[in-house]
């Protein structure tokens, strides 16, 4: 957990930044999330240069001999703020926007990054605090980071709020990812689903031919294993189109030690996303493993939809299109996690019925995990799901899990207090699919439904359709009863006055 001081040093510096006339939040974390980043690029420079072995070995990485006063330990000292403003903006931001190299593919991210910071006093008390943070502790830089995405209560353009710590991981431990496979999201955003992705392959690391507590297969309710090493696979993919929440994904997947991860700015319902990246888009020529997803509501689409997903679904909505896309994307045998809102389980309209038949007689639709209220507090009248899914086959049952009452869905209790232990709806899910547990009866929290009922109910996935509710039958007592106690408790009342009054 975020050291209290360091979240009061946040706290002062976000609130120096929004008296100094910045008072954007995505704006905020992204120029703080630069000044890290610079800062993270001199103490690699400087750990390369203690590594080196021999003479030959490359004296330089991020800094040639020529820019070694680029380097934050030469500059984060300057007193005269108009100076270091100057260096800043004029230098250190133009070496950040072109920096590339094969350990970090962050030049393509930084484009268009510029310094918004045009109080000198402000960048010099920033530059300050953040020198004081202990960033050379890896749990502490992305603990950081998440409390500063935190923050995040202005919207992208396009709509885009950062999902919840609590629900990111409920949906990453629903699909339980493998160090083998690829893990893409399609509207990346901060890049907080692939985070835990990552996060989730550390805790549940093991040794060569040893069998990981917690699996599908083994105990549900286990511990799981720690592994603080940097993942290293070449399979993470994020896509987005806001060149801001990009950037915030770069440095969020940088912190928690993701190396190398594929970033690219690109809407992903346009025509130009399978032309552009062909592999990617069609799951029969090379698609994803898994799909971790919590893509934008924004409505219909202005820009011309490509044509594979309109041949699954005639629609301009973008939250039927993006589940369109998921089996668009996808390996045969793939799987997906995405929050959807409850228009998407229940809507009448055709391509609503479309795309949900889709998942139930085309593909296998494993779960619906409706989510509390107020989970999302931007959205807060929005009624939300989790859906979980595999490429191919057919449904035969779908599990139904009403989170309504889930305190840690709520944000009433943090995960992270006990982040070996996997959550409730996770322990029923697996359960459930290795069927060692009885899941007919509707009036319970998780349920099972067969698919038959479902195409009988016009494809119908909200909860509210299947639930049972069993009515209590409540006795009442006799009004002859009731006003007979009322007058015994009057007549003690009276009692009671009249040997007060004798004592007077």
């Amino acid at each position: 957990m975020i050291h209290p001081q360091v979240k009061m040093d946040i706290d002062r510096l976000w609130l120096e930044f929004t008296t100094g006339g910045i008072v954007s939040s995505l704006t905020i974390i992204e120029q703080i999330s630069c000044l890290i980043f610079a800062r993270l690029l001199d103490m690699e420079e400087t750990r390369l240069e203690k590594s080196r072995t021999c003479p030959d070995d490359a004296p330089h990485h991020f800094f040639r001999a020529d820019q070694q006063g680029l380097r934050w330990k030469n500059w984060n000292t300057m007193r005269d703020g108009d100076a270091m403003l100057a260096l800043v903006r004029d230098e250190v931001f133009p070496h950040l926007r072109m920096l590339g190299g094969e350990k970090y593919r962050f030049g393509e991210y930084m484009k268009n990054v510029s310094l918004q910071i045009s109080n000198p006093a402000l960048l010099v008390s920033a530059v300050q605090q953040l020198e004081k943070l202990p960033l050379d502790d890896r749990e502490l830089r992305g603990d950081l980071y998440e409390y500063l995405l935190g923050k995040l209560t202005t919207a992208g353009i396009h709509g885009q709020f950062r999902t919840p710590a609590e629900v990111t991981r409920l949906m990453v431990e629903l699909i339980d990812p493998r160090p083998s496979e690829t893990i893409g999201d399609p509207a990346c955003g901060t890049g907080g689903l692939l985070v835990e992705a990552a996060e989730y392959l550390r805790r549940t690391a093991t040794e060569p031919g040893e069998t990981r507590e917690g699996d599908t297969g083994g105990g549900p309710d286990g511990l799981l294993q720690v592994c603080r090493e940097p993942v290293r696979q070449p399979g993470f993919y994020g896509l987005d189109f806001d060149a801001t929440m990009l950037r915030l994904a770069a440095m969020n997947l940088m912190l928690h030690e993701v190396e190398n991860p594929e970033l690219h700015y690109m809407d992903t319902l346009s025509r130009a996303f399978p032309e552009k990246f062909p592999v990617l888009a069609d799951g029969d020529q090379g698609g994803l493993d898994v799909i971790l997803s919590n893509p934008p509501f924004r409505g219909a689409m202005a820009e011309e939809v490509h044509p594979s997903l309109l041949r699954v679904v005639q629609t301009r909505k973008s939250e039927l299109l993006f589940v369109a896309l998921a089996l668009r994307m996808l390996r045969r045998g793939g799987r997906c996690a995405m929050i959807v809102p409850d228009g998407v389980l229940c809507g009448s309209s055709k391509a609503h019925w479309a795309v949900r038949e889709q998942l139930v007689d085309h593909n296998r639709l494993d779960a619906v995990i409706a989510l509390p209220s107020g989970v999302f507090p931007s959205f807060s009248g929005l009624a939300t799901a989790i859906l979980v899914f595999t490429r191919g086959g057919c449904t035969e049952n779908v599990l139904f899990y009403d989170a309504q009452a889930d305190a840690a869905l709520r944000g009433e209790v943090c995960w992270k207090d006990a982040a070996p232990t996997l959550s409730e709806p996770v322990i029923q899910y697996r359960r459930w699919r290795s069927e060692k547990c009885d899941l007919t009866d509707r009036t319970a929290t998780a349920f099972q439904v067969p698919a038959v009922d479902i195409r009988a109910n016009h494809f119908d996935l909200s909860i509210g359709r299947y639930r049972e509710i069993r009515q209590l039958e409540t006795g009442y007592e006799e009004p002859g009863a009731i006003l007979e106690r009322m007058r015994l408790l009057e007549a003690e009342i009276q009692c009671d006055l009249a040997e007060l009054g004798a004592m007077l």
